[in-house]
């Protein structure tokens, strides 16, 4: 045992009779290390994107909502009673009449 441990230290399985066998052994898991650290790195660049994305969306739900407040503020006939009465338009003195039509049937 102590010996095939100092084989493997020195590095003779490399150069022995069947060393090609060893070498491609190498080669293939070299790749599948290389394959799992840039499967790795793409993972991270997504969570990234995936979070960018979601402060993204919390800012513009924010302005949407404070856009919409807005707008439910500017249609609020007390608001809209200070605008026309800047331009001269004051509410009527006698509130409006119903008219009925009656059909000819």
């Amino acid at each position: 045992m102590r010996k095939g441990l100092l084989d493997i230290l020195k590095g003779k399985f490399l150069v022995s009779g069947d060393a090609p066998k060893n070498w491609m052994f190498l080669l293939f898991a070299s790749f599948l290390a290389a394959l799992m650290i840039s499967s790795s790195h793409n993972a991270d660049r997504k969570v990234l994107e995936i979070a960018a994305l979601n402060e993204e969306v919390r800012m513009l739900k924010s302005e949407f909502f404070q856009g919409r407040s807005q707008v439910q503020q500017l249609k609020l006939e007390s608001t809209l009673r200070q605008v026309v009465a800047d331009k001269g338009l004051v509410p009527s003195e006698n509130p409006p009449k119903k008219i009925k039509v009656k059909s000819a049937d």
